[in-house]
């Protein structure tokens, strides 16, 4: 048990006292009596370990209620103590300055024992000093004094006899025992609960030693051999190949091992021998219906009474370089009438995206001012501080968060407490040159093209993204560059020559990195559609367009010169298809297949195979509550994420079954608004899940979702190509269903024109 102390001590200021879980003992090496013991209490742990260890595990480190102390100690390497009889009442005690570590690793030996132990354990380590008797403080422990200890309760006897009787001589005879009553007393066994007590505890002491053993090895010397080493290939001369070819010697190997070559052969045609048994055995036990647990588990959730409340996320996109970091955008929960009633009132309070970090679960870290309410956002491919963002009014913004880069990596040691850095945006389009409905997706061009006045793509040398293409309900997606245009180039290069330009001055504080654009940003292409063209642009070669309606329209961006009047005008839609039945929300191609695209709208999501004009090769049921949003796995090629209105996530492995979800899983009471997988490594993939009232949720994916099988993405190929094939055959047996109507009804009225002619 744990000693009882007569009076409790408060712990020095240069110290900290705290309890350490198993699994962070396991971490830093300091398990209880195993790596530090009574006798060794000290263990030194390094201070980039912990702060390395807050900013993975968050608040369930053990380490984060004391942040601020371990990232302001002044050394590379902190003193971590057992405290094993609870002295400052925790196992553990962290040592918090320069001074006393030296102190607790260089104790004052010369005290006595019996004096170190009456005084304060904070007076151990100070000078040496006479000890004064402390007053004495009962806390009760005479009482239980008192109850353990033995005193005599039995009655006493007082026996006498005649002192005559001394001494004198005993004579003993026979007598018959029944002459007399009691004449004599059977001792019968019994069982008596006296003496037949059970053992509770044992105090043992025990010591182990190993078994010594003493032994000695030497390899056997046999005989010497003479070594070499060939350094070129030896060949025999033609005549000498011939001979041997020839040779008896040689007919009889062949005919000896002939029946076993082919036997060998055989099996290797029949087994595939570098088939890793191993993998495929552990991939049986952990598949569907196994013991493995196929849910999506709570890894962390976001979200922010002020910048958050009464708003939903209208956006979210994982930081590209920055582990741990995730940005969403947040949009007021309101109807267009609301919004025009209440305009003044979101003048006062601006639109933002938010920074969230595992690190910190309660603040974000940075905050991106914006001119109006953002629906979709992207980091820059090749520069990850440039980020564009798509307004409720049609404008265009960027930001350059370059000098926030710290803030995000939990480096700046200077941040005040519960301050949020907000940046302002760098430039926005004039409303008069962008959309003229709100921006519903952004997307960067990839940095290997770029795409002309004419809408011609071209080779881009620099291999940085510099072009933008976004879409909006009026009917027109618009290609935009961030580079200033040449006549301002030009311009701006002769003022460079006659005098040395000022560097332009910002009111505002913010990077003047996309100065030449603010306000002035005009597209570069506009391309007008007939059909109503709504949501989600397709990521690389944006060809496919979804409108309000469920209509999919596949088109070409390439603009067409007028021969008469000379005008630039876009090409009408190659192809459109009307299958969802509702607003189409999501068109995402899959990672592993570059023409396999993914719709959701309405009730229903759909598959497609671009090239294929009979329709989608596979299209789902229509479900009880409406799809949000829908997302590709992105380690398992056959897997899907679909959101619904009622805040679950319905996960579709196809390799398993292509009727149903293979399971369902509830994440929050309200819609799904965003869905964004991330890899952090290869044994953990994290789901962002963002629903309508402004909580991000982070989950983690289970190794049955994440682990592909090995031939998965062969099999899904195999897949998509029956169902390609399956769609061939139902448009001819439709032909040859129209043509023999066609040929019946000719058939009829020609018997018809004979009846009627006779």
């Amino acid at each position: 048990g744990m000693p009882q102390h007569s009076k409790m001590y408060c712990h020095p200021n240069d110290i900290l006292p705290l309890t350490l879980t198993s699994a962070t003992q396991e971490l830093f090496g300091c398990r209880c009596d195993e790596d530090v013991t009574g006798d060794n209490p000290y263990k030194i742990l390094r201070k980039e370990d912990i702060v390395q260890d807050m900013r993975m595990r968050a608040a369930v480190s053990d380490f984060s209620p004391m942040k601020q102390l371990v990232l302001d100690y002044p050394e590379d390497e902190l003193l971590l103590v057992y405290d094993r009889d609870f002295i400052y009442g925790s196992s553990f005690y962290l040592v918090l300055t320069a001074d006393a570590k030296e102190r607790h690793l260089k104790p004052v030996v010369a005290l006595g024992v019996e004096v170190a132990l009456e005084r304060e354990p904070s007076e151990v380590f100070a000078a040496q000093k006479t000890s004064e008797p402390q007053p004495w403080i009962s806390l009760g422990s005479e009482q239980e004094i008192e109850e353990e200890s033995v005193t005599d309760s039995r009655p006493r006897y007082r026996i006498s006899r005649v002192r005559r009787e001394f001494g004198s001589p005993i004579f003993f005879s026979d007598r018959n025992a029944m002459e007399t009553k009691d004449g004599f007393i059977e001792c019968t066994p019994y069982q008596d609960k006296n003496f037949s007590l059970k053992q509770m505890e044992r105090h043992t002491g025990v010591q182990t030693i190993p078994n010594l053993k003493s032994s000695s090895t030497q390899t056997q010397w046999t005989y010497p051999r003479s070594m070499c080493t060939q350094y070129e290939p030896r060949e025999f001369s033609e005549e000498k190949k011939e001979n041997c070819l020839q040779s008896e010697k040689l007919k009889n190997f062949v005919n000896s091992v002939a029946s076993r070559f082919e036997m060998a052969i055989q099996q290797n045609e029949i087994m595939d021998v570098f088939f890793d048994d191993w993998k495929a055995l552990s991939e049986e036990d952990s598949g569907y219906g196994r013991k493995a647990d196929p849910h999506l588990k709570e890894y962390q959730s976001f979200t922010d009474l002020h910048f958050s409340k009464e708003k939903t996320i209208s956006n979210i996109n994982w930081h590209p370089t920055i582990n741990g970091v995730i940005a969403v955008a947040v949009t007021e929960r309101l109807s267009f009438e609301d919004r025009i009633n209440g305009s003044t009132k979101l003048l006062l309070n601006p639109s933002l995206i938010l920074f969230w970090s595992f690190s910190d679960p309660i603040n974000p870290q940075l905050l991106l001012e914006c001119p109006d309410d953002v629906f979709s956002f992207e980091f820059c491919p090749s520069d990850p501080n440039i980020i564009v963002g798509g307004c409720m009014n049609g404008q265009v913004v960027l930001w350059d968060i370059s000098t926030h880069v710290e803030q995000l990596q939990g480096t700046r040691t200077n941040k005040r407490e519960n301050e949020t850095p907000v940046v302002r945006y760098c430039a926005v389009s004039g409303i008069e040159n962008g959309h003229k409905a709100p921006i519903t997706d952004i997307q960067w061009l990839p940095g290997t093209f770029e795409v002309s006045r004419m809408g011609v793509p071209m080779e881009n040398k620099n291999g940085i993204c510099v072009q933008i293409v976004t879409c909006a309900p009026d009917c027109c997606v618009m290609f935009w560059d961030i580079r200033a245009p040449r006549v301002l180039q030009t311009m701006a290069d002769q003022r460079k020559q006659k005098v040395e330009e000022k560097p332009l001055e910002n009111p505002h504080g913010v990077p003047n990195t996309f100065k030449h654009l603010d306000l002035t940003w005009k597209p570069l292409i506009r391309v007008q559609h007939i059909s109503y063209c709504q949501t989600q642009l397709q990521r690389v070669l944006s060809t496919t367009f979804c409108p309000q309606d469920g209509e999919l329209v596949y088109t070409d961006w390439k603009l067409e010169k007028d021969n008469d009047s000379g005008r630039l005008f876009s090409a009408k839609p190659s192809h459109r298809f009307i299958i969802h039945d509702g607003q189409v929300n999501t068109v995402r191609r899959s990672p592993f297949f570059k023409d396999i695209i993914l719709t959701v709208g309405g009730w229903t999501f759909a598959i497609w195979k671009e090239g294929v004009t009979n329709g989608p090769i596979i299209q789902s049921s229509c479900s009880q509550k409406k799809c949000t949003v829908g997302y590709w796995s992105q380690s398992r090629p056959a897997v899907l994420f679909i959101g619904k209105e009622d805040g679950n996530i319905d996960v579709w492995d196809l390799l398993e079954k292509t009727h149903e979800p293979s399971q369902t899983q509830n994440i929050t009471a309200t819609q799904i608004t965003c869905i964004k997988p991330w890899i952090v490594s290869s044994k953990q993939h994290l789901l962002a899940v963002s629903d309508h009232l402004g909580t991000l949720h982070i989950l983690e994916i289970p190794w049955t979702l994440r682990s592909p099988s090995s031939n998965e993405k062969l099999s899904m190929s195999k897949y998509f190509e029956k169902e390609v094939d399956r769609l061939v055959y139902f448009e001819k047996r439709r032909e040859m269903r129209a043509k023999e109507k066609k040929d019946y009804e000719a058939e009829e009225l020609r018997k018809k024109m004979v009846r009627y002619s006779i």
